[in-house]
């Protein structure tokens, strides 16, 4: 959907991708409007009802979380995020005892493994 929004309107010479049709800042007030009337064209009812993507801010929360949860390191998700590590994980502690359980449970399985039997070696 954004990569069709930026072939048919291309982005702003600083970079947004949005912007109102003198191609300025979209204002603060029309922004939540633009915002709510976009979710409506772009989602079924019944993700509408979820209030999925309530807020553009929901998005990326999104993508960090998602980020986090597939394993990307915390560091790296900071950077991209733009925040440092300290605010990552203040905002993202959840996701990220999720991936120390996670963690914790590969080494594990691991360990397991170490502990089994050979079984039979042919020829020894």
């Amino acid at each position: 959907m954004l990569r069709e929004h930026i072939e048919c309107f291309g982005v702003t010479p600083d970079g947004r991708v949005f912007r109102n049709a003198a191609g300025n800042y979209i204002d603060p007030s029309a922004y939540g409007i633009t915002w709510g009337r976009a979710r409506e064209a772009a989602l079924t009812r019944d993700e509408h009802a979820l209030e999925l993507a309530k807020r553009p801010y929901d998005l990326r929360h999104a993508g960090i979380s998602f980020w986090l949860a597939s394993g990307v390191d915390p560091a790296e998700c900071a950077r991209r995020a733009g925040q440092s590590i300290q605010v990552l994980f203040r905002y993202y502690a959840k996701f990220l005892a999720e991936a120390r359980n996670h963690a914790n449970s590969l080494t594990e399985q691991s360990m397991r493994r170490w502990e089994e039997p050979m079984g039979d070696v042919k020829g020894v």
